[in-house]
């Protein structure tokens, strides 16, 4: 295995690691599948790209958000490439807070008196993408399988 997929794969055996992925994995694919699928109220890929271009950002981002929103959540739900997918998470999240989030202030809007949603749910995706990014995978992932939890010396 070539030095730079090593460093991509290597991840610590423990189930801390493995649960912030799942985690993480779980509550965006839900997300990336309203952008993609049209699942669970979403627009699909065409209205969440015509959506974008509402609020400013061009198709070309629009389709890298989707891409790398569903790519990512899949790759943390494999544990396959977990920390590529924690990055591409966290780039989409920070985009999120400073486009669209941030001018909300930190809390949801879970009584309707906001303009939108605040920030601290994408706080709490960037925290566990943090543990992937810094931790790898984990236990039960595809990249310790591929020889990213052997001891390195």
């Amino acid at each position: 295995m070539n030095e730079t997929l090593r460093r991509i794969v290597k991840t610590e055996p423990e189930w801390g690691a493995t649960v912030a992925r799942l985690v993480l994995g779980l509550v965006m694919f839900p997300h990336a599948a309203q952008k993609v699928f049209g699942w669970f109220g979403g627009g699909g890929i065409s209205g969440t790209i015509g959506f974008f271009e509402s609020i400013g950002i061009p198709s070309f981002l629009a389709a890298l958000v989707i891409a790398a929103e569903f790519l990512g959540s899949l790759a943390l739900l494999l544990g396959a490439f977990g920390r590529l997918g924690a990055a591409a998470v966290s780039v989409v999240m920070l985009g999120a807070i400073a486009k669209v989030h941030w001018a909300n202030g930190f809390f949801m809007n879970w009584f309707g008196q906001q303009a939108g949603e605040g920030f601290e749910y994408h706080l709490l995706a960037l925290g566990l993408a943090a543990v992937v990014l810094i931790r790898g995978s984990g236990a039960a992932s595809i990249d310790a399988a591929l020889g990213g939890g052997e001891t390195q010396a």
